[in-house]
C-alpha cells in the first residue's frame, strides 16, 4: 500500500484528467464539423484498398486499431526491411517500416526498383499510430511535416486555417509512389478512381453500422450524405477520413480508472512501475500528460543522426538533427516493433535502451537520455505498467470505434502459390509476382515475373486447371493442365540485361461474370532460355480465387 499511497504525488505530474476516460477530445477545425454521415464516409474511405493504383493498401493496411493503430506487417524479413540510407540490407540501418506497393506506371505496369525489385516497396520510417492524433491538431507525423494549416490537394487553396493536421496527414499517401500510388500519381486520379468503384468492394465482414450507412450507394451519393452536396474530391476525401480519426480516442485504460480513484486498477508490481516511470526512470521528462507525450521532438541516440534528419528537414534547425516526435505510451504494447525505424522489437528492449542511456551521441541530444541504472526487478515493473496498464481493451479487441472490416490484404482472397520453379540461365530461377485482388470486374489486374533472362521472350499462361506435381515440358516443369481452355498472354521480350535481370508484366482484364463466382484461374510465367536445362525456364505457378 505504500507504494499505491506514494504514486499519488506524482499524478498531478502525468495528467490532469479529473474523470475516468482521460482529457476531453479536441475540437475539429472550423470548416469539418463532424456529423455522423461523414465519420462514416471517412471509415469507409480509410478502410478501402481502392484507394490505391493496386488495389492492396488502404490507411488501415499500415493502421490497425487492434495493432495500437500502426502495421502489425512490420515484424521484420524481406516484405517489410528497408535498405536504409546506405543502401545494403542487413546491416545495422536497416528500417523497419510498411509494405506499400511496387512501383509501377499508370497503366499498371511494374517498374524494377533498385531495392525491392517488382515487389511491394517498403516506407523509410515505421508507420506512427493514428490512435489519440486528434489531440495534436498542429503537428503531426515522426518529423511533424503535417502542420496545421490545410491546402486543397488540386488547387492549393487554403481551406482550414489552422488544427487541421488531420486533415494534412491524409493528404500524403494516396499519392505517394511508395505508399499507395502508381509513379507520377495526382490527386484528379485518385479522386477518379474513388468515383468508379463500388464502396469497400474488396472487404469483407462489414461493421453493421458502415454496412448500413453504405447500402448499396455509391461513392458520389455517400459524398452527397455527408457534405450535403454532390462531389467527390480531394479535399472533401482528406477531410472524411480525418473525420472518423478524430473519433479514434482511446483514453479508457485501467491506468484512467486508476487516477479516477481506483487504487486497485493497478497491481503491484505495475504500480511500482508507474513509480519508476515517474521517478528514477525519468520517462515522465518526455512522456507526460495525459497522453504520455510531450508532442515535442528529440534526439535519443536510436541511430547517429545524420541518418534520418528528422525534423532538421522540416524546420533546418540544428538543434532538431535526428529528432522524432515524442509518440504517445497509450496502447504502445500493442505497436511493436519500436522507434521510427521500428529497431526494437519489445518493450524490454526499449527500456534496457533508455536504462544504458542510449546508443549513440550528438550535441543535441535530449538531456534526459543518459545512463539510468535500473536493476532487472526494476525494468521488469517499468515494462509492467507500460503495458495493460496503459491499452484501453476496445482497441486491443477492436471494439467499436476501433472496429473495421477485413481487408483484402487480410483475407483468403489473395493469391496462393503452388509447385516448383525451372532455372534458367546461369541457374536463376524467375520469381512471379502476384499481389493485386482478382475481383470480378477488375479491369487491370497486374500480374509479373522478375528474375528471369534480360531480352528473353516471355508469355503468360493460364488456364482453368492446375497440375499440381507438374508435368516436364522441353525440361521444365509446367503446373497446367493444358486444357481446351488453355490461354497465353503474350509479354514480348523481358526487360532488363543478363541472368537474374529480366522482367516484365501482364495486366489481366477479369470479367465481370458472377457466373465465374467462387471458381479458379491458374497461372505461370514461361520464358524462352536456351541456357535452360530445356529450353525453357519457369515460374512457379499461381492460383486465382475469384470474388
Amino acid at each position: 500500500m505504500r507504494i499505491i499511497s506514494s504514486l499519488c504525488l506524482s499524478l498531478t505530474i502525468v495528467t490532469t484528467a479529473a474523470a475516468q476516460g482521460g482529457p476531453p477530445p479536441p475540437p475539429p477545425p472550423a470548416g469539418n464539423a463532424i456529423t455522423p454521415q461523414k465519420i462514416q464516409l471517412g471509415k469507409a474511405l480509410f478502410w478501402d484498398e481502392q484507394l490505391s493504383s493496386t488495389g492492396t493498401s488502404a490507411c488501415a493496411s499500415c493502421h490497425i486499431p487492434t495493432a495500437g493503430g500502426s502495421d502489425p506487417r512490420t515484424v521484420g524479413g524481406p516484405a517489410s526491411t528497408n535498405p536504409g540510407p546506405d543502401g545494403d540490407f542487413g546491416t545495422p540501418d536497416d528500417i523497419f517500416g510498411s509494405p506499400g506497393v511496387p512501383k509501377s506506371e499508370a497503366d499498371g505496369s511494374y517498374i524494377l526498383d533498385e531495392f525491392f525489385g517488382l515487389r511491394p516497396q517498403v516506407t523509410g520510417r515505421k508507420s506512427p499510430t493514428m490512435i489519440n492524433a486528434a489531440y495534436s491538431p498542429n503537428v503531426l507525423f515522426w518529423d511533424g511535416r503535417a502542420d496545421g494549416s490545410f491546402e486543397d490537394p488540386i488547387t492549393g487553396v487554403t481551406l482550414l486555417a489552422t488544427r487541421a493536421a488531420l486533415e494534412n496527414q491524409a493528404a500524403g499517401p494516396p499519392t505517394s509512389d511508395v505508399e499507395m500510388a502508381h509513379f507520377g500519381a495526382d490527386w484528379s486520379a485518385v479522386v477518379a478512381r474513388i468515383e468508379a468503384v463500388t464502396p469497400l468492394a474488396l472487404a469483407s465482414d462489414l461493421p453493421g453500422d458502415l454496412a448500413a450507412f453504405i447500402n448499396g450507394r455509391t461513392y458520389p451519393q455517400l459524398f452527397a450524405d455527408a457534405f450535403g452536396t454532390p462531389g467527390v474530391s480531394a479535399a472533401r476525401i482528406c477531410m472524411a477520413i480525418a473525420t472518423y480519426e478524430r473519433t479514434l480516442i482511446a483514453v479508457d485504460a485501467p491506468f484512467d480508472a486508476f487516477i479516477a480513484g481506483q487504487p486497485g486498477a493497478l497491481t503491484q508490481q505495475e504500480a511500482q512501475g508507474f513509480q519508476i516511470f515517474t521517478g528514477p526512470g525519468r520517462c515522465i521528462v518526455c512522456h507526460g500528460g495525459p497522453l504520455f507525450t510531450d508532442n515535442n521532438f528529440h534526439y535519443t541516440g536510436v541511430r547517429p543522426p545524420g541518418e534520418d534528419l528528422g525534423r532538421f528537414l522540416i524546420d533546418n534547425d540544428p538543434g532538431h538533427r535526428g529528432s522524432f516526435k515524442t509518440p504517445t505510451l497509450r496502447n504502445v504494447e500493442l505497436r511493436a516493433p519500436f522507434f521510427h525505424n521500428g529497431r526494437f522489437a519489445s518493450l524490454e528492449e526499449v527500456v534496457a535502451f533508455y536504462n544504458r542511456g542510449g546508443d549513440f551521441d550528438a550535441p543535441n541530444k535530449a538531456p534526459a537520455v543518459a545512463p539510468i541504472g535500473l536493476n532487472a526487478q526494476q525494468r521488469a515493473a517499468l515494462v509492467a505498467f507500460l503495458r495493460r496498464p496503459l491499452t484501453d481493451p476496445r482497441v486491443q479487441d477492436g471494439s467499436p470505434p476501433f472496429d473495421g472490416p477485413t481487408l483484402y490484404g487480410q483475407s483468403t482472397n489473395q493469391p496462393t502459390f503452388y509447385g516448383v520453379p525451372t532455372a534458367g540461365t546461369g541457374g536463376f530461377v524467375p520469381n512471379i509476382v502476384a499481389i493485386e485482388p482478382p475481383k470480378l470486374g477488375n479491369t487491370n489486374m497486374t500480374v509479373a515475373v522478375e528474375g528471369g533472362l534480360g531480352g528473353a521472350p516471355a508469355l503468360f499462361a493460364v488456364d482453368l486447371v492446375a497440375d499440381e506435381q507438374g508435368t516436364l515440358f522441353y525440361g521444365a516443369r509446367l503446373h497446367l493442365a493444358r486444357t481446351g481452355a488453355l490461354h497465353l498472354y503474350r509479354a514480348g521480350t523481358l526487360d532488363g540485361v543478363g541472368p537474374g535481370n529480366g522482367y516484365e508484366s501482364v495486366m489481366l482484364d477479369v470479367p465481370n461474370d458472377p457466373t465465374l463466382l467462387g471458381t479458379s484461374l491458374f497461372g505461370q510465367w514461361v520464358i524462352l532460355d536456351a541456357g535452360a536445362p530445356g529450353r525453357f525456364s519457369m515460374s512457379r505457378g499461381v492460383r486465382f480465387n475469384w470474388f
